[in-house]
């Protein structure tokens, strides 16, 4: 009995023992890929050289290093320009009102164009894929918010907070200037609550559906009276006088509350760990959470008094975010799509507003979520329209050529609506080539030319450099190099990753 236990302590330490090795395993090309892929956009061949001697754990945690709080591309030069109150601009004659319009929808383009130099040069992917996370989480969009210095300030504050605390990144956000106007609490005053934000910050923000009471909402919608904007400068201000000091009740929690106060009781909800976390299972692991490991990462969510950096180390550090599988592939987005074909190809992003444009078409305005909810993300990024839009955009980041073939004529933003392009100029700019891929280059990686037939060993190294899943369609026996590589791009597979 004592030998056969004896026997069984062995092949546990021995199983434990090649755990363990496998766990320190180095990533290799394949996992490399994948990870930074989850973690930020489609890496280049010099970043995926940089991490694949590494083991997962040792990868995870160069990334974490390695995230910023501000952005490294040089702000818009508009930032600090005077903020045009609204009282000033109902002043306004129509012709001035108009201008002034058409001047923050001329700003509004400059913007999403910044944002997707950023994404494309950034050192740290995981900090823009965590600020366009937030984006989509603490929803505000342009065309209601109106002020892009507000938006720009609001994108200035996520990625600030966007591995920080979540707590923090909450109130935060609460008191942003956009957020005030985007949900109305700029409006929201004694006697007359406006119950917007307060519904949102639970259901959306917090919480999750179910969570609450309409009478939670009721309170602490008084809660948040008296939370406005300066008119002179767009900064946030509390008016005293418009603020509701009398007691009220949420979650059971009683007393002379004021906005803060119900924040902290909602962060006290354990419903919240466990929403945001889902969520961010869903951004980084597999369309469909595990319960038990979310029940474990939201704990240790709570337990380490809501830092996100952790809770995004415990995620990707799930073994699905190194997996070459397609039962947990995720959908891309059209920032995923755009973003990663540039920074994959090692190619360039020649005219950023151009391919903010091109990415509306596929359906992610930057800056403009269709709702409070945000995009809905996962298969509801592609459709018949959408999957066009995609292929059309390859199609012109391979070969450079357009329909009409013409540079953006910036001027043109002159005659813009006040929240929109008019037709024509959209789809001029939709059409334009906005990024320079390297064909040549990047087929070299894998020992191609472009006008030279592509041995099979060839093609399969290019569509495993490229694909997260294998190819729906590979490229014909005999194809050239180029045609390979489009057939690559082109295939349902690179929508995946």
């Amino acid at each position: 009995m004592k030998r056969w236990v004896s026997g069984v302590i062995a092949l546990l330490a021995l199983m434990g023992a090649v755990s363990a090795v496998a766990a320190e395993a180095q990533l290799g090309v394949q996992g490399a890929r994948l990870l930074l892929t989850r973690a930020g956009f489609a890496p280049s061949g010099a970043e995926v050289a940089v991490y694949a001697p590494l083991t997962h754990t040792a990868a995870v945690d160069r990334l974490l290093t390695g995230v910023r709080a501000v952005a490294a591309t040089s702000a818009p030069a508009w930032i600090d320009e005077r903020f045009v109150a609204p009282r000033e601009l109902r002043a306004m004659s129509d012709e001035m009102r108009r201008v002034e319009l058409q001047r923050q929808v001329t700003m509004g383009l400059d913007l999403r164009g910044w944002w997707l130099r950023e994404m494309v040069t950034t050192p740290s992917p995981l900090t823009e894929r965590m600020t366009l996370f937030w984006h989509n989480h603490f929803v505000s969009a342009q065309p209601k918010v109106r002020y892009t210095q507000l938006m720009y300030r609001q994108n200035v504050l996520l990625r600030r907070h966007a591995l920080g605390r979540f707590d923090e990144l909450l109130h935060a956000v609460a008191k942003d200037p956009a957020m005030l106007i985007y949900l109305d609490s700029a409006t929201n005053r004694r006697g007359s609550p406006n119950e917007n934000f307060a519904r949102e910050v639970m259901e959306l923000f917090t919480l999750g559906e179910g969570q609450y009471g309409e009478h939670d909402i009721k309170q602490a919608a008084r809660a948040f009276t008296g939370w406005s904007i300066d008119l002179d400068t767009g900064d946030y201000t509390f008016r005293r006088l418009l603020h509701d000091g009398g007691e009220k009740t949420v979650f059971g929690k009683s007393g002379n509350l004021d906005g803060d106060a119900v924040l902290d009781i909602i962060l006290a909800q354990p419903a919240v760990s466990d929403f945001i976390v889902r969520k961010l299972w869903r951004e980084f692991v597999s369309p469909v959470p595990d319960t038990v490991r979310v029940k474990h990462i939201a704990a240790q969510f709570r337990a380490s008094g809501w830092d996100i950096a952790s809770t995004v180390r415990a995620l990707l550090l799930q073994p699905e975010v190194v997996q070459r599988d397609e039962n947990n592939a995720l959908v891309k987005s059209p920032v995923d799509l755009v973003v990663g074909l540039v920074r994959q190809s090692s190619g360039e992003l020649t005219q950023p507003v151009a391919a903010a444009v091109a990415l509306a078409g596929m359906g992610q305005n930057l800056f403009s979520p269709p709702n409070v909810r945000g995009w809905p993300g996962g298969d509801a990024w592609i459709n018949t329209h959408t999957l066009l839009a995609r292929k059309q955009f390859l199609e012109r980041g391979l070969t450079g050529k357009t329909a009409a073939e013409m540079a953006i004529d910036e001027s043109m933003a002159a005659s813009m609506k006040a929240d929109e392009l008019p037709r024509r100029r959209l789809q001029m700019l939709e059409q334009t080539a906005s990024v320079r891929i390297d064909s040549q280059a990047w087929l070299q990686h894998a020992g191609m030319a472009p006008e030279r037939i592509a041995a099979p060993a060839a093609r399969a190294k290019l569509e495993q450099s490229i694909l997260a899943v294998p190819a729906t369609s590979p490229a014909r026996e005999g194809s050239l190099g180029f045609d390979a590589l489009r057939a690559i791009l082109l295939d349902p597979a690179y929508q995946l990753k």
